[in-house]
Formats: structure tokens, sequence, C-alpha cells
């Protein structure tokens, strides 16, 4: 009977760390990111790409975190990937765009902080005034 209970509740252990979901995984990387654990963060959301790729905003969270770690390339790389499913995001293009800029990418950079300029980013003019003139 004790064998039968430990196997039980091994079982159940097992089952439940690996049952989460992709959704569970990006919602720990909002977590660890506001908690300013960026590796963490991008640890977490890496999984959730990993489970479901298509989770709305997980490439865009997960360069926000790149950029924190000073991880400019896959940042852009991450921006771009979000970019190609929602065209229409101002904040992704401004954030890809500062990105660029900080890989000294300064064209392709002030071509996308005008783009988030005209998606109604309030910060670009502003971004694109220190950085594109």
């Amino acid at each position: 009977m004790k064998c039968i209970l430990i196997l039980l509740f091994v079982n159940i252990l097992f089952i439940n760390c690996y049952s989460q979901t992709g959704e569970d995984f990006f919602n720990k990387g909002f977590e660890k990111y506001n908690l300013k654990d960026y590796k963490g963060a991008i640890a977490d959301y890496s999984k959730a790409i990993e489970i479901n790729p298509n989770i709305i905003d997980v490439y865009k969270n997960r360069g926000l975190a790149e950029i924190r770690q000073l991880d400019y390339k896959s940042a852009v790389d991450d921006f771009s990937k979000h970019i190609e499913k929602n065209s229409k995001d101002a904040d992704a293009f401004y954030n890809r765009g500062l990105a660029k800029v900080l890989l000294k990418q300064k064209e392709s950079g002030c071509l996308d902080l005008n783009k988030s300029g005209e998606l109604g980013h309030e910060k670009a003019e502003l971004a694109i005034k220190r950085n594109c003139n």
C-alpha cells in the first residue's frame, strides 16, 4: 500500500511538472520580467515559444527582456518575428528601431521609429529627434 501511494504521488508530481502550457510559461516570464529577473523571463518566454510559438506578444516580451540584458541583436530578431504576426504594433516598431540604433543600424532603426510614429507611438517623435536628425 505504501508503495502504491508513493508511486501515485510521483505520478501526480510528474504530470504537474510537465503539463504546463505555453501560456503558463508566458505568464511566468511576465512575472519574472516585472521582478527584473530578465534572464529568467527570457528562459520562460523561450519555453513558451517552444510549446506554442503563436502566443500573442511572446516574441515582443522576450525582445524587451533581451534589451534589458543588452542583447540588441536577439531583441531585433524577436521584434521582427512579432511584427511579422502583427504589423500594426507601434511599440514593436519603436523598440526594434531603438535596438537597431544601438546596433549602429541608424538608417534602418530610423525607418522603424518613423513607422512607429505613423502608427501612433507617443515617444516616436522624440526618439527620431534624438537619434535620426
